[in-house]
């Protein structure tokens, strides 16, 4: 089981780690099927030793030798992909990522996304997996409910047929945009140090700033700019 701490045995088998009682209750009522369950005396005596193909009672030590997290809790599971392209488009606002690299921001972006009902997020193929681990654990559990894909970015944008609202320094402040919007939009986020590489940058057609009221922040954290432009946009 120790293999799957490597990114590429999971990729290979279309499968990703979950881990903690929390996010196992998300696995269990999510419908995914999940392959592996390794957990203590205490886990499977409260969900049962038959939630997977597989279940192992595990000991403290044994599980810390499967986490990546450093403090390991309760429950380690193996949960095979599905194919979420049933969930259709929102009715509002598809969330854009261009070579996000940071596991925690692109994790809290899709929580973010789940919490105001975007159900579609598409990413720069160069954009962190959704499925390591620490996307996964950053989730919250969105990672069940949200449609994450991976495409040729720019080529997606010059043929989407909408507007495309980016982040950017050369933007129109955010608190002059007033509704009402387009009905369907994009909203492009870049990198956590570069912004949105000139590319993309060259299909956004609404470029928009968070005006830096304090004057004294150098930037803002990338799946922060995101909530607060999803909060904006949304509507």
């Amino acid at each position: 089981m120790a293999a799957y701490r490597q990114q590429r045995r999971c990729d290979e088998e279309a499968v990703f780690v979950v881990e903690g009682p929390k996010m196992a209750a998300e696995a269990l009522a999510s419908g995914f099927v999940i392959r592996t369950v390794c957990a203590t005396t205490e886990w499977l005596a409260a969900n049962g030793a038959g939630v997977a193909a597989e279940c192992h009672e595990v000991s403290l030590a044994e599980l810390e030798r499967l986490s990546n997290q450093k403090a390991p809790n309760q429950v380690w599971m193996l949960v095979e992909r599905k194919d979420l392209n049933d969930l259709k488009d929102p009715d509002d606002l598809i969330l854009a990522l261009d070579r996000i690299q940071d596991p925690g921001n692109l994790g809290t972006m899709m929580r973010t996304a789940d919490w105001y009902g975007i159900r579609h997020i598409v990413c720069s193929t160069d954009t962190v997996s959704c499925y390591n681990p620490k996307v996964v654990q950053a989730s919250m559990g969105a990672v069940f409910r949200t449609r994450v894909e991976y495409v040729d970015l720019p080529q997606w944008l010059a043929t989407c047929g909408m507007p495309v609202f980016g982040a950017s320094l050369q933007g129109e402040p955010l608190p002059t945009i007033h509704h009402p919007l387009p009905a369907l939009k994009i909203l492009l986020i870049g990198n956590e140090s570069r912004g949105i590489s000139p590319v993309a940058m060259a299909h956004v057609t609404h470029p928009v700033l968070i005006p830096n009221i304090g004057g004294t922040a150098e930037s803002l954290n990338a799946s922060v700019a995101a909530a607060i432009l999803i909060d904006r946009l949304i509507g």
